[in-house]
């Protein structure tokens, strides 16, 4: 028997026409969430997939560089989920001034969403609990651009808003309302720095998800940012170093899922299928991330053996080979300016690799050409094209 709604309508009147609105209970659930020994079991597998994923950070020679890719990874898939169609390869493109092979504002959402987490990394590391401010300043980031301006970039909404439908009156769910926003967040900003008491993090990421996702706290952006604060939150408990983790490619792919069991905590209270999927959906992720690193490294690995029988060349083409790691899709320029090495060497390098079958040379032009780490964009891209 299912507990009762996690919180409780109220009557709001708009242009006249009176709607319900969900007020959500403070976290935690209460009554609280019956744990079985399947969903235990679950949580348990979870961390310990997140406990392999997080040694990945110092086992691997080549972690940092992974980092920059899996970064955009989830900024890729967690931008999808919200309709956008730019590609990890559109991405890379866009970030090296590049025309990327979709509407080029879908690449800059997809960059904006990454600069709001690397923000977000700033501001944790530079002592800011994870808190209403980090994230409004994040939603700041990811809302700077010109459509952005109506929807109060920064800024927690002082209207009403609504999930599906036309008006509020016919909408599929119906957020607080606008005066209710500032308490509904203050109480989960206490259960996120563990007052009145501790609650394990994976559990709490969990349930904070589901309620930012119903506070709805800004005009635009909720779903992207709810996603962040995902991995943010992790990393500021400490459960991962890095934010190596991308739980959109889970959301994705079983995105109706995703919706239906986000809605069914607010009508019928059930965490406990809610926390199955999350649970569920964090050892899928962690598990692919680990398997994607090994299969890069083995990439990796395999190309610079054949660097190495450059001879006197091989040194320089092993750096230009590195920065590839960072960035696969780059210009020359861009590959002598984060090796420090001149642009003949470069060039030189470039025709050394291409030769190899290492890059391949994606504009046929003779200017301000383009280069692709072809086989390690693929690797680290090919859950992307799933259909999800």
């Amino acid at each position: 028997m299912l507990r009762p709604t996690p919180g409780r309508y109220v009557t709001v009147t708009t242009a006249g026409e009176p709607f319900q609105a969900f007020l959500p209970a403070p976290l935690p659930p209460e009554p609280p969430v019956e744990w079985s020994a399947a969903l235990r079991r679950r949580f348990d597998a979870a961390l310990v997939a997140l406990g392999r994923l997080d040694a990945v950070t110092s086992l691997l020679p080549n972690a940092a560089l992974l980092l920059y890719s899996f970064v955009r990874k989830e900024a890729v898939l967690s931008s999808q989920i919200e309709g956008t169609q730019s590609s990890l390869a559109d991405l890379l493109l866009y970030e090296i001034d590049e025309q990327p092979g979709v509407p080029v504002e879908d690449a800059r959402e997809v960059s904006r969403c990454v600069a709001a987490l690397e923000r977000g990394l700033e501001q944790l590391r530079g002592g800011l609990p994870l808190c209403m401010r980090l994230l409004s300043e994040i939603h700041g980031v990811l809302m700077s651009h010109r459509g952005g301006r109506g929807k109060t970039p920064g800024e927690v909404r002082r209207s009403q808003v609504w999930i599906g439908g036309t008006r509020p009156g016919n909408a599929a769910f119906v957020p607080p309302p606008a005066n209710e926003v500032p308490d509904c967040l203050a109480a989960l900003e206490r259960f996120l720095n563990d007052e009145p008491e501790p609650v394990p993090p994976l559990i709490k990421a969990a349930l904070v998800h589901v309620q930012f996702e119903t506070i709805h706290p800004f005009l635009d952006g909720n779903g992207r940012i709810g996603r962040l604060l995902i991995v943010l939150q992790l990393v500021a408990d400490g459960v991962l170093r890095e934010p190596m983790l991308y739980p959109s490619l889970y959301f994705k792919t079983h995105r109706a899922v995703y919706y239906e069991l986000l809605n069914e905590v607010r009508l019928r209270g059930d965490w406990e299928r809610w926390l199955d999927f999350f649970a569920e959906g964090i050892e899928v992720s962690a598990t692919q991330a680990v398997a994607t690193a090994h299969a890069l490294l083995a990439l990796v690995n395999a190309d610079r053996d054949g660097i190495a029988g450059l001879g006197r060349a091989a040194a320089s083409a092993l750096a230009v080979h590195q920065a590839l790691q960072r960035q696969p899709i780059a210009t020359s320029t861009a590959l002598v300016k984060a090796t420090r090495l001149t642009p003949a060497t470069v060039n030189k390098s470039l025709a050394h690799l291409t030769r190899l079958g290492v890059v391949d040379e994606i504009t046929s032009r003779r200017r301000g050409r383009v280069f692709s780490y072809r086989k390690y964009v693929e690797e680290l891209a090919a859950e992307l094209e799933a259909p999800g």
